[in-house]
């Protein structure tokens, strides 16, 4: 049918287009949040473009369900803007005629969210924890990078080694020259030592590891007293710190899969269900609310529908957060506030067009009696 063709096909370009500005908005966002932890020495910094890919993936449930919205709420609009929306009424097509072209459209959509959510996000949260993880687990002197402050395991040291040095990769080996030009701060309680050295390399002695600094000098600073002291050296040893690499610890809830969160029903594991189904099924009510939402006065200028549609999408968002961490704590059972949240939305959105719907076709039965 032509009005099926027509509204399916401007609700693809406004979902691709809302899809595409608002995946460049977050990603950037997450890109610069990936670089400042890189800089920090929270992940590898050749990790950051999978730590990137890897958050993209669990917030893209959100992102689709939102763009989704828009696309209803934008385009809807627009019908009514342009009169199109009156065409269509006048032909005899009431308001809840729209449901059923709509969630044809959004059911492909809807359909990836269910599966992003119910199996990729707990994926990529794991993935994410195990490179954060694995990193953490590794050796100070591996984290050691030419150009980059790199803070040491228990955060009391720093060390910087010079971004020309031909050798620095000798620091993730064995023996050998390790650099050329390093800087080391050294922060205990009472005292903080500065030391430079033009170069150095890696000593083994028994099991500890050490860093030989040659050629060099050491200011301390003590931090009760305010006594400073310098020191020039031929060699200096400093152990390293080393960490031997274990086995990673528990998964936390969010990166255990759905299927281990049902064998095992905790509260716990009750809130991360509510999340997870929460957001499979939230795009449904969102829709609907999209239709009702959408209806206006072409005459009246503004933006009020869409940033009522962007007020309700954070409502019902905050809703779902704040039911899994009631289902969490216990003060409510997992199935009566799903039942409750989303039936209950549902229901809201049916009634919102309804009451749409008996507006409109008032005020059509009032322009024909006054023509």
């Amino acid at each position: 049918m032509l009005f099926d063709r027509s509204l399916r096909k401007d609700l693809g370009r406004s979902f691709g287009a809302t899809l595409v500005v608002i995946l460049v908005i977050v990603i950037t966002s997450f890109l610069v949040r990936a670089l400042n932890q890189a800089a920090g020495g929270d992940i590898a910094p050749q990790d950051v473009a999978l730590l990137l890919g890897y958050a993209g993936l669990q917030h893209l449930p959100t992102l689709l369900t939102l763009s989704l919205f828009i696309a209803v709420v934008s385009t809807l609009t627009r019908l009514y803007r342009d009169s199109e929306m009156v065409v269509w009424l006048s032909s005899g097509l009431g308001l809840t005629r729209f449901v059923g072209p709509v969630l044809r459209s959004a059911a492909p959509v809807l359909a990836a969210v269910a599966v992003l959510a119910l199996v990729v996000w707990p994926w990529s949260n794991q993935q994410v924890v195990e490179l954060r993880d694995r990193y953490q687990r590794r050796s100070d002197l591996a984290k050691i990078a030419p150009g980059q402050f790199i803070a040491s395991s228990d955060g009391r040291r720093i060390f910087f080694v010079d971004r020309d040095s031909q050798e620095a990769e000798a620091a993730r080996g064995g023996e050998g020259q390790l650099a050329r030009n390093i800087f080391l701060l050294d922060q205990q309680e009472h005292q903080e030592s500065l030391t430079a050295a033009r170069g150095g390399r890696i000593e083994w002695v028994g099991e500890d590891r050490f860093v030989v600094l040659e050629q060099g000098q050491r200011n301390d600073l003590d931090l009760q007293t305010g006594e400073r002291r310098q020191a020039r050296f031929e060699t200096y040893r400093v152990l390293a710190g080393e960490r031997n690499v274990g086995p990673a610890g528990e998964l936390p809830v969010k990166a255990r899969s759905t299927w281990a969160l049902l064998a095992e029903p905790t509260l716990r594991h009750q809130g991360e269900l509510v999340w997870r189904a929460g957001l499979a099924l939230g795009g449904v009510p969102l829709v609907l609310f999209g239709i009702g939402l959408a209806a206006g006065n072409p005459r009246r200028a503004g933006s009020w529908n869409l940033l009522l549609a962007l007020l309700a999408f954070v409502l019902y968002y905050n809703l779902l957060l704040l039911s899994q961490t009631w289902v969490a704590s216990g003060r409510a059972a997992a199935l009566p506030t799903l039942l409750v949240l989303h039936g209950g939305s549902l229901l809201a959105a049916l009634a919102l067009i309804a009451w749409r719907q008996n507006g409109i076709s008032l005020g059509l039965r009032r322009t024909r009696r006054a023509n």
